[in-house]
C-alpha cells in the first residue's frame, strides 16, 4: 500500500461521518465494519445495513423488509422484483429463495478514488427511496394477489 492511501481516510470513518452529518440513528455491530440503522418511509419501515469491505475498497447499503415472503409467493414476487431491477441503474432487488427476504442493494467499489460522504449520501437515498417507492408493490403481489405486471404498473405507470 503507498503513503498516499494510508493517510486517507478509512471507508468505514467515511460511512460513519455521513450519518452523523445527515443525523441518522445506527450502532455497529459488535466487532464487524456494519452499520444498522432504521429508516421509515412514507409506504413502510425497515431496517439497513451499511457494509464496508476495506479489504476490497467497497460500501454496500442495504434495505431489508423484515416480513418475508411465503414459499407459495416466492415465484411471483421474483417476477415484480424483476420487472422492477429493468432499468434500474443504481442497485438492485434482491430475494433470498430459501427464507423470503427481499432487499434492496446499492454499492460502489472505490479501488483507486476515495469514498466521500457525497457518493455515500447518493447510495444511501437512491436506496431507501427505491425500497420506498416499490414497497407498495410487493405488499401488493404477496398479500393482496394482484398480478406482478399489475403491481409494476400501478408504481411506473
Amino acid at each position: 500500500m503507498s503513503a498516499l492511501f494510508d493517510s486517507r481516510q478509512s471507508i468505514l470513518d467515511t460511512v460513519v461521518q455521513f450519518f452523523r452529518e445527515d443525523d441518522w440513528h445506527f450502532r455497529q455491530l459488535e466487532g464487524r465494519p456494519i452499520l444498522q440503522l432504521g429508516f421509515a418511509g412514507e409506504n413502510g419501515n425497515w431496517t439497513c445495513y451499511a457494509q464496508v469491505q476495506e479489504d476490497k475498497q467497497r460500501f454496500i447499503f442495504y434495505s431489508v423488509l423484515e416480513s418475508k415472503v411465503p414459499p407459495q409467493k416466492r415465484a411471483a414476487a421474483a417476477e415484480y422484483l424483476t420487472r422492477a431491477n429493468y432499468g434500474l441503474v443504481l442497485g438492485n432487488f434482491e430475494m433470498d429463495f430459501s427464507d423470503g427476504e427481499i432487499r434492496y442493494k446499492t454499492s460502489i467499489d472505490v479501488e483507486g478514488g476515495q469514498l466521500t460522504t457525497g457518493m455515500v449520501k447518493t447510495m444511501v437515498y437512491t436506496n431507501v427511496l427505491m425500497m420506498d417507492r416499490y414497497l407498495p408493490g410487493i405488499m401488493s403481489v404477496v398479500y393482496g394477489g394482484v398480478s406482478p405486471a399489475d403491481a409494476i404498473a400501478q408504481i411506473e405507470g
